[in-house]
């Protein structure tokens, strides 16, 4: 199992609720698994597991959970409690209150999910 990042609301979602707010978004239910699309195939983004988690292994992954986390209305919080969000159009992570840039949004949609190397 890799890192963990999780979709944190308010109020739990059901999966009826999932399924329907998450289609407008281009993403796909496939029974647990939520994808999306590049470039004509379809791409593992993250899994419903009473809540929406994702172990991403490209930055195409974290930015399609940032987009996935606001079409539902929550956040994107990792193990140890950074959180990803998307402003001015760039992807950053805050840890303890520090700002880092992950990169453009569409750039990083653009390139696809390329899996991270060591």
């Amino acid at each position: 199992m890799g890192y963990e990042l999780r979709v944190v609301r308010e109020s739990p979602l059901a999966f009826a609720e999932l399924a329907k707010a998450i289609a407008p978004a281009g993403f796909e239910l496939r029974e647990s698994e939520i994808v999306a699309r590049h470039r004509g195939g379809t791409h593992a983004v993250g899994r419903w597991q009473g809540q929406v988690i994702g172990e991403p292994g490209s930055d195409w992954q974290v930015a399609q959970l940032v987009r996935l986390s606001s079409v539902l209305g929550g956040s994107l919080v990792g193990e140890d409690g950074e959180v990803y969000a998307l402003r001015d159009g760039v992807v950053e992570v805050v840890t303890d209150g520090m700002v880092g840039e992950i990169g453009k949004f569409e750039e990083i949609i653009e390139a696809g999910p390329a899996v991270w190397t060591p």
